[in-house]
């Protein structure tokens, strides 16, 4: 019994301490909160790197896509000033030790497709392994709005000696150019 009210009055003594050495403290000053995104910088996509294997006209085919934000590239900046890292994407294909495509891609890499005024405020998303077909591997890659669901769909196309050609799919209905400034 003796052990408990001596734990008691302890731990009272210290709560009563640290609340009044709190008290002496206050001389009016303020913290006022910040914005945690101005504290920590821009906002950066985390990196990936995902790896595929599939069979295209009877080969075995491995594929790297690595996705990683890019500090050399320019900062975008959404309409309510927010600052992301533009990502940088490294696609790798091998068939038998072989090296067909070994190329990095940029949101410019994309600029004949994509709208200039959604180029400003957009970044390069991802490049995924979509399915093979006749004319090709296809890949597909996406140039957003940072957090956001509007985006802009490309289909890469790669034929077996690793020539890659591009082209838009369809956009989704929601997308206006008109409504960005």
């Amino acid at each position: 019994m003796k052990n408990i009210v001596y734990i008691l009055v302890c731990a009272s003594v210290i709560f009563f301490t640290a609340c009044s050495s709190q008290d002496k403290k206050k001389d009016g000053t303020q913290v006022l909160m910040q914005d945690s995104t101005e504290i920590a910088g821009p906002q950066r996509m985390q990196v990936s790197d995902v790896k595929t294997s599939f069979t295209y006209k009877g080969k075995e085919y491995q594929s790297s896509v690595v996705r990683r934000p890019d500090e050399f590239l320019p900062i975008v900046k959404n309409e309510q000033g927010e600052k992301f890292v533009d990502n940088r994407i490294t696609l790798r294909i091998t068939c038998g030790g072989k090296q067909v495509v070994d190329k990095v891609f940029t949101k410019d890499n994309f600029a004949s497709l994509v709208d200039a005024k959604f180029m400003k405020y957009s970044i390069l998303e991802g490049l995924v392994y979509d399915k093979t077909t006749p004319q090709g591997i296809i890949y597909a890659a996406s140039v957003c709005y940072p957090q956001s669901d509007l985006y802009v769909p490309i289909r890469l196309t790669i034929t077996a000696d690793g020539k890659i050609s591009m082209a838009k799919e369809e956009l989704m209905e929601d997308y206006q150019t008109d409504s960005i400034d």
